[in-house]
């Protein structure tokens, strides 16, 4: 499934890349552009950050934004669950009903983690999902 990126979108992954030398897959940019996420190719997350997270670091410089990447994966439970990194997913099942369903299972503790500043971490995790594997929706049990 191919993902259609704006012009903002296409800048900052070409600088992520040029910065990191790595692909990145994805980008998403908010209104305030002052927070960007980068879906980061599968086994591609140790060179993006660098060592002592340098490499993020001078990308995050670059841009003069905040910067969080996300680890690809081949399939959607998998994708969920790097979305909502660091909290501790214990289970993420697709319900394919009417709407197709992310139902995540998080710790307790980190459920705040999940749904993030202002549902940021939740609201990137539903984006990701339905742009990557067709997810109407994720909720947290």
């Amino acid at each position: 499934m191919g993902v259609t990126l704006d012009d903002d979108a296409r800048q900052y992954l070409a600088a992520f890349e040029d910065v990191t030398g790595v692909d990145g897959r994805d980008c998403l940019v908010t209104e305030e552009g002052d927070r960007v996420l980068i879906v980061v190719e599968r086994g591609g997350m140790g060179e993006a950050i660098g060592p002592g997270g340098r490499t993020v670091q001078r990308f995050e410089d670059r841009v003069d934004a905040q910067v969080r990447l996300v680890e690809d994966a081949d399939d959607s439970e998998a994708f969920v669950a790097n979305v909502l990194a660091p909290a501790a997913v214990y289970n993420v099942t697709i319900s394919e009903n009417d709407d197709t369903v992310a139902y995540v299972e998080v710790a307790e503790d980190d459920h705040g983690v999940a749904i993030g500043t202002n549902g940021r971490t939740i609201t990137a995790a539903r984006t990701l999902a339905d742009r990557h594997f067709d997810i109407d929706d994720v909720q947290l049990i």
